[in-house]
């Protein structure tokens, strides 16, 4: 079995795009989606569509939940905010409301944006410092606290890491498909940069008791996407489109 894992999506339709091409290429047998897939001055509705299409397995993230839980008053503060609530109709907005924030596939793969207490938190770093820094073993473990899956799959911080465990369990997180590099401001502030425009997402094959995951990038037209935040007032976003670093 191939599982094509996939996160922090971002509005970035033409990222997806060649994604799901170059995991349908691999032949995954499935898609799964952690979340934060529409906020960002890009696509947010054909990213809908091209997520639906394919059938992904699609959690809810922070950034999915503030959309749902904007008010008049943030749409006129925030335009991009604004831009993606007036490109998603209501039908839109419902199927995301619905959307799970956690889910359990069997007993040995669990889904998670965050974390189990807080959708906004990063499963593996800590950024106190101002820049993320990997957890040690021991504090993954009590963010994890009682999930006993063998594979836990978060996203979040957009940083592509595997890591495994004293418990044995492995700790997955995809990277972002549509954002390289962002300041973030929560729970101190902080900068996270990849240091390059490529898509990353992680494919994870398991034959019998062994399994193997492999950290993919994945070129794509990252200027469509750039000149496209820049349509939208956001040339910051199309600096780090461009480069995977922040401005």
């Amino acid at each position: 079995m191939k599982i094509a894992i996939l996160s922090d999506i971002k509005s970035n339709v033409y990222a997806l795009e060649e994604v799901i091409k170059d995991a349908k290429n691999k032949q995954v047998d499935i898609m799964l989606n952690l979340g934060d897939s529409f906020y960002g001055p890009i696509a947010p509705r054909e990213t809908y569509e091209l997520i639906k299409e394919n059938e992904f397995i699609t959690l809810c993230g922070d950034e999915d939940r503030k959309i749902l839980e904007s008010t008049p008053a943030q749409l006129e503060e925030n335009k991009t905010l604004k831009y993606v609530y007036d490109e998603l109709d209501d039908d839109i907005l419902y199927w995301i409301q619905n959307l799970p924030f956690e889910k359990l596939i069997g007993e040995d793969f669990y889904m998670i944006h965050g974390t189990f207490n807080d959708d906004a938190l990063y499963m593996l770093e800590d950024v106190s410092s101002g820049k993320a820094i990997l957890r040690d073993d021991k504090k993954i473990l009590e963010i994890i606290d009682d999930i006993k899956s063998k594979f836990v799959m978060c996203g979040n911080s957009c940083i592509p890491r595997c890591s495994s465990l004293s418990s044995g369990q492995v700790v997955i997180n995809p990277g972002s498909v549509g954002l390289q590099a962002f300041k973030g401001d929560y729970p101190v502030k902080h900068i996270i940069e990849n240091n390059t425009p490529e898509a990353s997402y992680v494919i994870l094959a398991i034959e019998d008791d062994k399994y193997e995951i492999e950290l993919v990038k994945v070129a794509y037209d990252f200027e469509k996407a750039a000149l496209k935040a820049s349509e939208n007032g956001r040339d910051d976003w199309a600096y780090t489109l461009r480069t995977g670093k922040v401005s």
